[in-house]
């Protein structure tokens, strides 16, 4: 007995689905944190190395051109699928052209040559993203090449969907199918592709620990960078594991471990990546003492920092409990009552929506952190106990 179409894949296949969160997440996402780090008075375009002439429009006004642009191409293009689909199964296998155009029409945007509409925005964007799809990382650049890499480790599900999208493509078994065949291109395709992010974060790593090497500096910053990429490294036992795991669909293929050895391993290695990458982010990347003797110091509040430039210490403890929770979602396997979110499309759109929204909470404080150690507490405008804005004051500014 065949199983019941998810809804999600009627309305808004997998082809549609990845164009979304890529939009989303990318573009209108990354101008709502430029647009609060305006309000609140810290100017991102130094930390971003983009300088903008005396006429040009705040940085966050650029990406919302470009976002609602995007969005006005996805808006017309699905509702010109719903009514050639119409809720018909079959007519949206046969109707796999129209999200294609739509991807090549956003890509377009990016590659239009003839200057103008943001061009030196779109140009420098292409150039650090083609840095940094190899691992490159450039010395004047490097806090937005490891911004923009580290961004990439949140859409390695995504970069997934795409590679199957494409598999399913030209296959002809069609990218829109309800059921998307997601053994297209192999049991490792996948895999491979969920890989790439975390493989170019690796090998930035490895350049920094080098570069700190060759400059000299104690052994105790060059190691910084070998515990980063070893952090990075600890995602392939998990993406490894879960792919062998898909492998026991096959009765008649051969296995190295049982079913329940495997999934041990598998359990062993995602609680050490999801604690180890929590643990990071808040004691590196956000700079907390959460973790450290000085948690309790008098000079901050319990877990925190002296020097901090958001007033609301609650905004703080926020993103590190979404930041927990949202590393844990692995835990949602565990349940067998939630078990079946991993399986449905519906659940696999919801959790990777759900990263998407995590890394955006975090880029609000990692670049908070990047702008208290580049600006110094003595320049900052917004220190406890002076006038602040909060988070949720963000509404009240347009901000010019």
């Amino acid at each position: 007995m065949e199983e019941p179409i998810e809804s999600l894949s009627i309305y808004l296949p997998l082809p549609y689905r990845v164009l979304l969160i890529t939009i989303l997440g990318r573009i209108w996402l990354f101008g709502l944190n430029l647009h609060y780090f305006q309000v609140v008075r810290i100017d991102a375009s130094p930390m971003l190395r983009y300088t903008r002439g005396s006429s040009e429009p705040p940085l966050h006004k650029s990406v919302y051109q470009v976002a609602s642009l995007l969005a006005l191409l996805f808006g017309a293009n699905i509702m010109a699928f719903w009514v050639f689909t119409a809720g018909s199964e079959e007519a949206v296998k046969n109707l796999q052209m129209l999200p294609v155009l739509l991807f090549l029409a956003v890509v377009g945007i990016f590659l239009w040559p003839f200057g103008g509409w943001h061009q030196r925005g779109r140009w420098r964007f292409l150039r650090m993203f083609r840095r940094v799809i190899v691992g490159g990382l450039h010395p004047d650049l490097r806090f937005v090449d490891i911004l923009l890499a580290d961004a990439l480790t949140s859409y390695a599900k995504v970069l997934g969907d795409f590679a199957v999208c494409v598999c399913m493509f030209f296959s002809g078994y069609s990218s829109t199918n309800p059921t998307p065949n997601r053994s297209a291109g192999g049991r490792y395709l996948m895999p491979l592709a969920i890989s790439i992010p975390y493989l170019i974060r690796l090998r930035q790593c490895l350049i920094e620990y080098v570069r700190a090497r060759r400059k000299g500096f104690p052994s105790a910053e060059r190691r910084i960078h070998l515990y980063n990429s070893a952090k990075y490294a600890s995602a392939f036992p998990v993406i490894l594991c879960s792919a062998l795991q898909r492998g026991y669909n096959n009765p008649d293929e051969p296995h190295i471990f049982s079913q329940s050895t495997l999934s041990k391993l598998w359990l062993l290695a995602v609680v050490i990546n999801s604690l180890f990458s929590f643990y990071w982010d808040v004691a590196r990347d956000w700079e907390l003492t959460l973790f450290s003797s000085r948690r309790s110091s008098s000079e901050h509040p319990y877990g925190l920092r002296p020097n901090r430039h958001f007033v609301n210490k609650e905004l703080y403890y926020g993103a590190i409990i979404i930041d927990f929770l949202l590393r844990g979602t692995w835990s949602i396997k565990l349940s067998p009552h939630l078990d079946y979110i991993n399986e449905m499309e519906g659940g696999i759109f919801l959790l990777e929506l759900l990263e998407i929204f995590r890394r955006w909470v975090w880029i609000f404080i990692r670049v908070e952190k990047e702008w208290v150690m580049t600006r110094g507490s003595g320049a900052l405008g917004l220190l406890e106990g002076s006038d602040g804005v909060l988070l949720t004051d963000f509404g009240k500014f347009d901000g010019d």
